[in-house]
């Protein structure tokens, strides 16, 4: 159900045929990189967190990792996690599935200077064996993006 959503959402902007669906999961990075044939770091997970009590989604590269002085500095409180049998309910996708497409109402999304790294990137498709293929002003559009947060860190390599 979830990827049909997202489906119906992506088609609005005509990038639902770039959906890609796997036999296999790709619920995290490693799965969906291995899934899609690419780099770990050009997966675009979705990231839920609680903020003042509501949910916010942030779209953070593949290797990226919260920096929580970032984070703070950008949303005045300490980053906190939706717990995963609240996501569902909160944002409208499970877990392994969560993208930024067709949230639900008020769920803002925010997209993370990480991604800059990559002309095209992969979020998930609503669902734990999907992903989309999309150029940055694509997901910006698609995903309804309120803009761009420098709230990550990048492993040094």
């Amino acid at each position: 159900m979830s990827i049909e959503k997202a489906r119906k959402h992506l088609a609005r902007y005509g990038l639902d045929s770039k959906i890609l669906e796997f036999d296999t999961s790709s619920a995290t990075v490693e799965l969906a990189a291995e899934a899609v044939g690419t780099q770990p770091q050009r997966i675009a997970k979705t990231l839920s967190f609680l903020v003042d009590g509501d949910p916010v989604l942030i779209v953070v590269a593949g290797d990226g990792r919260i920096d929580n002085k970032k984070f703070k500095a950008q949303f005045h409180t300490k980053a906190k996690m939706i717990p995963a049998d609240q996501v569902l309910d909160l944002v409208g996708y499970d877990v392994g599935g969560v993208c930024p497409f067709g949230v639900n109402e008020g769920v803002p999304v925010w997209l993370d200077e990480s991604l800059k790294r990559f002309e095209t990137v992969y979020p998930a498709a609503g669902n734990a064996a999907s992903a989309v293929e999309l150029t940055l002003p694509e997901l910006e559009e698609a995903g309804g993006a309120l803009g761009w947060v420098d709230i990550s860190k990048i492993p040094q390599e």
